[in-house]
């Protein structure tokens, strides 16, 4: 299902296995790249996958076998899979029409806040971590600083590829065979977890959509 919001072609795609998926991305940022295609987000969920972004180290990865595919983002291992919704925004960054530098940093800052704006509208109070990408609970009595949505992204030609990921209603323990984006000394969480009530992913991509905006700044 196709819609176009502030600009910008949202694709909602249901469960996608992940490299049908990351098929689908190349293809797209191939064409937002030549201008035959509009700048598209990808919205969907992936079956239980590992992810690991080029920062990975070994120590990072499951010591149990389970695979891991290795891709060409920023960043360490994640985990993607049922309950968990899945952003890819293929967008032409600002610059890149002209030639000039494009501005990474501030489109990373964009993506967190959509997803710190998302999470607001859901109920739950998230911010940024200095030096730590994503949005996340503050420490409180329940426990350290929890990540609730993550992103990593590469950019080329101008072009982003790969996105964010929100934890809706998934479950936590597939994050506990790796160290999830290398980080030790922080938890994961859910907006269901977080919330006390099932927060759904059909839930969450209503108001996402809604935010897709902030990406274009």
């Amino acid at each position: 299902m196709t819609s176009t919001v502030v600009g910008l072609r949202a694709t909602k795609l249901g469960v996608v296995d992940y490299l049908t998926a990351l098929e689908e991305q190349r293809r797209l940022h191939a064409a937002v790249v030549e201008g035959t295609e509009p700048d598209t987000v990808l919205l969907l969920e992936h079956p239980s996958v590992y992810t690991a972004g080029k920062r990975t180290e070994p120590w990072d990865r499951p010591t149990d076998g389970t695979p891991v595919i290795d891709v060409d983002r920023g960043g360490k291992i994640t985990w993607h899979g049922p309950g968990q919704l899945v952003g890819y925004p293929i967008l032409k960054l600002p610059g890149a029409e002209t030639g000039q530098p494009v501005d990474v940093v501030a489109f990373v800052r964009r993506t967190e806040q959509m997803l710190i704006d998302v999470c607001a509208e859901l109920g739950l109070r998230t911010q940024r971590i200095e030096g730590r990408s994503g949005a996340w609970v503050p420490e409180d009595d329940r426990g350290p600083a929890r990540k609730v949505a993550a992103l990593g992204l590469r950019i080329a030609r101008g072009v982003s590829q790969h996105g964010f990921s929100i934890n809706c209603d998934c479950e936590l323990d597939a994050y506990d065979r790796i160290v999830p984006c290398g980080i030790r000394d922080a938890g994961t969480t859910s907006l269901s977890a977080e919330l006390g009530r099932r927060v759904t992913v059909a839930e969450t991509l209503a108001v996402v959509e809604r935010h897709l905006g902030t990406l274009l700044g």
